[in-house]
């Protein structure tokens, strides 16, 4: 079974040519532009139009060709996709193979350390080599290269809001003034010169409304 757009049976090659000739006209064709470009009665073509559907025709054309269209953009960007996972997959295995030559050679600059400290580098720069080395490592094998660490304001740990915590633990929370300790000795002080000074009974004084010993003496 031919595609819509193709000769059709019992479709004569003339009909079939002045079909061709339509579809490639664009969106400005039409069965007068056929007839001048053709040569051919206007009538003529426009039978053939009616009986071999060319307005169905074209319609179909159109959606075979934007079918076409995606699919040509998928394969085409299916091509590219796996062209960049070749060349990721490279690159990831030259991440590797640096890694070991990296691997190696602090080791090598471990055992000449520990045979003679004072004819290598230093513990500092073996150390920049394993770090380099595990993070082309890590590169290759697809792990995380940084930590991630969540801090609170200023960059310090992440604190839990104290008086959010209570007001969830008691519902209320009752605000306390902190005193200083030199404000706890002064007020201490103002307390006992108070009492001192009312009589509360401490040693060398009265209670406030004692009797004093010449009211003792007159009473009865």
């Amino acid at each position: 079974m031919p595609l819509p757009f193709e000769q059709q049976p019992k479709e004569s090659h003339k009909a079939f040519a002045a079909f061709s000739v339509y579809l490639s006209l664009g969106p400005q064709r039409s069965l007068a532009a056929v007839g001048r470009k053709l040569g051919k009665n206007k009538v003529v073509i426009e039978r053939w139009s009616a009986k071999f559907g060319w307005v169905s025709r074209v319609q179909a054309y159109a959606a075979h060709m934007a079918v076409a269209e995606r699919e040509a953009v998928t394969a085409l960007a299916t091509a590219k996709a796996v062209d960049w996972l070749t060349r990721q997959q490279e690159h990831k295995e030259k991440e590797w193979e640096l890694r070991c030559k990296l691997v190696k050679l602090a080791e090598t600059a471990i055992e000449r350390w520990l045979k003679n400290e004072s004819r290598c580098g230093s513990l500092e720069g073996i150390a920049r080599l394993l770090d380099l080395a595990s993070k082309l490592g890590r590169l290759a094998s697809g792990l995380a290269t940084d930590k991630t660490e969540i801090t609170g304001e200023g960059g310090g740990p992440v604190l839990v809001e104290f008086e959010a915590a209570v007001r969830k633990i008691y519902g209320t929370v009752v605000e306390v003034e902190v005193v200083p300790e030199n404000s706890k000795l002064q007020i201490a002080d103002s307390k006992r010169e108070r009492r001192e000074a009312e009589g509360d009974g401490l040693p060398g004084h009265r209670a406030k409304g004692a009797a004093t010993p010449e009211k003792e003496s007159r009473r009865p």
